[in-house]
C-alpha cells in the first residue's frame, strides 16, 4: 500500500523542456469490480482495514453504514453499490479509505469511508497523459469521472471525488428511502 509509481509521459524529445512544466498530480488507486479507479491523493485522510460497519436504518442502498474512527462517526458508502452494481464482497484485501468532502451547504469538510477491493499504489500522473471523460462505454455515471489515464498498459478511472460522495445527493436518496418506507407502511 505504500509504493509510490511514476508514470512515464508519452510527450516527445523535444518538448522535454515543456515536461518539467507539466503539472504532475498524486492519486490513490484501487480496484473495485475488477477495475482499477483512483482519487487524488490530497482529499484522502488514511486507509484502515474493513472493519464491520454499525447499521443505520433508513439510509440509502450504498451506504453500508457508520464506524466509530477515533471517537468520530464516520459513514462508509459501498461504492460498488453507488456506481450501480452489486455489492462489495469483503476479503482479506478490503479497505476502507477514509476521504475528507467538501459539504455544498454550509462549506465545511466531512469524512467519509469507501469500501474497496484492494488499495493498489499512489500514481504521480502528468496532466497530459490524462484523457476527458468518454461520451459511452462507461459503466458509471460521466459525472462521477474527472478523466482517464493509461498507466502501464491499464486504463485508470480518476473519480471526481466531490460528485461521486455528494453529501446533498446522498442525504436526498436518503430522503427517498424514508418517503417509500413510510408509504409502505401507511398502505399496510
Amino acid at each position: 500500500m505504500n509504493a509510490l509509481v511514476k508514470t512515464q509521459s508519452k510527450l516527445p524529445a523535444a518538448k522535454a523542456a515543456v515536461q518539467d512544466v507539466v503539472e504532475q498530480k498524486q492519486y490513490l488507486t484501487f480496484m473495485l469490480g475488477g477495475e482499477m479507479f483512483s482519487l487524488g491523493i490530497l482529499c484522502i485522510k488514511e486507509i484502515i482495514w474493513y472493519a464491520n460497519p454499525t447499521e443505520v436504518p433508513m439510509m440509502p442502498e450504498c451506504i453500508r453504514g457508520i464506524i466509530n474512527l477515533r471517537g468520530a462517526v464516520v459513514p462508509v458508502m459501498d461504492l460498488s453499490v453507488r456506481f450501480g452494481h452489486p455489492t462489495t464482497p469483503v476479503t482479506k484485501n478490503t479497505c476502507i479509505v477514509i476521504v475528507e468532502i467538501d459539504s455544498q451547504s454550509d462549506g465545511e469538510h466531512q469524512n467519509m469511508g469507501i469500501v474497496v477491493d484492494a488499495v493498489r499504489a499512489v500514481l504521480e500522473i502528468a496532466s497530459t497523459d490524462i484523457e476527458p471523460v468518454p461520451s459511452f462505454g462507461t459503466k458509471i455515471r460521466s459525472d462521477f469521472i474527472e478523466g482517464i489515464a493509461k498507466v502501464n498498459g491499464q486504463f485508470v478511472i480518476l473519480l471526481n471525488v466531490n460528485r461521486v460522495l455528494s453529501t446533498e445527493e446522498i442525504g436526498a436518496m436518503g430522503q427517498l428511502v424514508a418517503v417509500a418506507d413510510h408509504s409502505v407502511v401507511a398502505s399496510g
